[in-house]
This record gives C-alpha cells, structure tokens and sequence, in this order.
C-alpha cells in the first residue's frame, strides 16, 4: 500500500488524519487510546509492543490497534514519522 492508497482507506473508513513525528529513541510506556488507530511511516522505524506481540515498522509499513488496547511504543535511532489515522468508537 502506497501514501495515497492509505490516506484514501482512511477517509472511506471514517478516520481524521493527520501527519505527526516523535523523536529518536522516544519511549511511550504502556497506554491506550478511546479511538481506533492506523499508522503508516513515512521515515524512520517505530516498534509497538501489544497483547504478547511485538510489530516493527519502517518505511511504507502500515500498523493497525483497535481502542483501548494497552501498547508502548519504541522510535528507533533516526526518529520516526508517520501519518495517524484515529476513528472515535
């Protein structure tokens, strides 16, 4: 799936959007989101860790968590940025 394709998807399924970066090596310890989420990264790499599983992306890779699933996030050397999908449940 390509930039296009992705922001296309999100508007067919009811998601704002928007563009974001964290920085490198930023850690977001365990929490959840009232909103589903879908991510596509645009540089860098960001690893999720949820439900016992661990899920890298890097460049061109989506990521999907639906609400309120508990995650930590970890942006890798070069920093990460990506386009946020959130869709209110």
């Amino acid at each position: 799936m390509n930039r296009e394709e992705f922001e296309s998807s999100l508007a067919r399924d009811g998601f704002e959007m928007r563009e974001a970066a964290m920085e490198p090596g930023h850690i977001n310890e365990e929490h959840s989101h009232p909103f589903d989420a879908r991510l596509y990264v645009l540089t860098g790499q960001l690893t999720i860790e949820h439900q016992g599983k661990i899920s890298t992306c890097g460049p061109g890779d989506t990521f999907t968590l639906s609400a309120n699933i508990p995650h930590k996030e970890r942006v890798g050397m070069e920093g990460v940025t990506y386009i946020a999908g959130r869709r209110m449940v």
